[in-house]
């Protein structure tokens, strides 16, 4: 196996932390620290006009990224990942953060 994809939705979260680029991006760097990935440089955000934004980090090993919806209280989450860290473990790091009142993997 080459890696692994995780691809998640967040359900219910609170609009404000799905608008708070310093949450959202502490969970990124976090997600990488935990499953012992590198990043390759800062992580970027693009915020949108009303709210919700895109944002990743590029890693040695691949990317995180998300994509939040604060009017629907959803985030999209992506981990790809080569590395030999558990990508469940990046998962905690964002259910942790923002709790979620469900999560489809």
């Amino acid at each position: 196996m080459i890696g692994t994809h995780l691809l998640a939705d967040f359900y219910g979260v609170e609009a404000a932390l799905l608008c708070d680029q310093s949450t959202l991006v502490a969970c990124l760097l976090g997600a990488a620290q935990r499953c012992h990935l590198t990043p390759v440089d800062d992580a970027r955000v693009h915020p949108f006009p009303g709210g919700g934004l895109t944002a990743f980090v590029m890693l040695s090993e691949s990317h995180i990224a998300i994509h939040t919806y604060p009017e629907h209280g959803y985030l999209a989450l992506d981990i790809f990942s080569c590395g030999a860290g558990d990508v469940q473990d990046a998962l905690e790091v964002f259910r942790g953060a923002l709790n979620p009142a469900r999560v489809h993997t």
